[in-house]
């Protein structure tokens, strides 16, 4: 076992290093709302135009650590990876680098993500209740008993065999799903469904088929939970309007179903397919087929095509909000019984290995995180 030793955290690490960006330049840029507690990296899905503003800013391989409450409870702390030289990000962020033969980056994200650091963090915040943050000179000046650089590589290196596999897993997760989808695309349409060159057309629509409201075929009701309801060891999942899944020690429903989420402040609304014991936020709408040919998979690739609409037309308020009465009012394509009971067991097919799949997640989450603070303490020998 290699020598540990006591130390502050900014003996290990850079906080807030210095990044340079060029005003009227372009970069990458990671919101407080795109990093999960459940996946080790992240990386930009818009690029943005630097002209200045306030923000957090950091490299490839840096730890992002949400600091204003009740993100950082939520542990929404993650490593950066991205192609480009530099990049900008939330205000709510600090940003965490490795210093060069001193401390390795996984590590460093490993580190900043036990309770050695997240709860005295949590313990630091000051502020209006709501708006409370983590104190950076408080967290900057914490003493850690610290291994050497060998024996954080060997930690760092024994957590991500678990992210690893986790990441690998959601790219099999995200591939499922575009097979689903463009199975739905093709079929749904695209009218390139099985036989549809024997099929007639009767105006526009195939015959037999019909364009229907929601209301009376899709059932929408929501939680009764409110936010606090969460735990960090509960038993069963909660969704709330975040796109990150907690959880909780109660359920409402067990089953099949899609969870959307009611309100957000961006309009950009939170869609999820599940199938077990789970609880929902007080907003967040269970949504279930009334008409027996409609599955799941099926209504949740409806909602997903009108995500961009919801967007759009709740452009201007403060906080966007979806109400029953316009999903009621929304249309979905009733196809004959045939090709809807065939779209189903396909769908289904897919699903239930995607399900699989969140399953195994889990449990290596559940694993890596029983390991993070044995290896942090240096109680388990590497």
């Amino acid at each position: 076992m290699g020598k540990w030793e006591i130390k502050r955290l900014e003996d290990l690490v850079e906080v807030n290093p210095s990044v340079k960006l060029i005003k009227g330049e372009e970069y990458p840029f990671i919101d407080i709302d795109k990093v999960s507690s459940s996946i080790k990296k992240v990386t930009n899905e818009v690029v943005k135009i630097y002209d200045g503003q306030s923000s957090s800013k950091f490299k490839n391989g840096d730890t992002v650590f949400s600091r204003i409450t009740p993100c950082l409870e939520n542990r929404k702390i993650a490593k950066v990876k991205i192609d480009w030289k530099a990049a900008f990000g939330s205000t709510e962020f600090f940003v965490f680098r490795a210093k060069k033969g001193i401390s390795d980056e996984d590590f460093v994200y490993y580190l900043t993500s036990s309770d050695m650091v997240v709860l005295p963090a949590i313990n630091s915040m000051t502020g209006a209740s709501g708006r409370q943050r983590a104190d950076k000179r408080f967290v900057k000046r914490l003493k850690l008993r610290l291994p050497e650089l060998p024996t954080q590589k060997r930690i760092a290196d024994i957590l991500s065999t678990y992210d690893d596999l986790i990441e690998n897993n959601n790219k099999r997760i995200e591939l499922l799903e575009k097979a689903a989808q463009e199975l739905y695309k093709e079929w749904f349409l695209r009218f390139r469904f099985p036989n549809h060159k024997q099929t007639k057309f009767v105006n526009g629509l195939p015959e037999g088929w019909a364009l229907k409201k929601f209301q009376g075929n899709i059932s929408f009701i929501t939680g009764k939970l409110d936010s606090n309801a969460m735990t960090d060891n509960g038993t069963f999942d909660f969704y709330t309007c975040a796109k990150t899944i907690y959880k909780t020690d109660t359920y409402c429903f067990d089953g099949e179903c899609v969870l959307l989420g009611g309100n957000n402040a961006t309009g950009d609304f939170s869609l999820f397919y599940a199938n077990s014991k789970l609880d929902a936020y007080q907003r967040t709408y269970i949504v279930t087929p009334i008409n027996k040919m409609i599955g799941c998979p099926y209504i949740y690739f409806v909602i997903k095509d009108y995500l961009f609409h919801f967007k759009q037309s709740s452009a201007g308020a403060a906080t966007k909000f979806l109400t029953k009465r316009i999903l009621d009012n929304l249309s979905i394509m009733i196809a004959s019984e045939s090709v809807m009971v065939d779209f189903n067991l396909k769908s289904k097919l897919l699903f239930d290995e995607i399900i699989l799949l969140q399953r195994k997640n889990k449990k290596l989450k559940k694993q890596r995180d029983l390991l993070l603070p044995r290896l942090m303490s240096g109680r388990l020998e590497v």
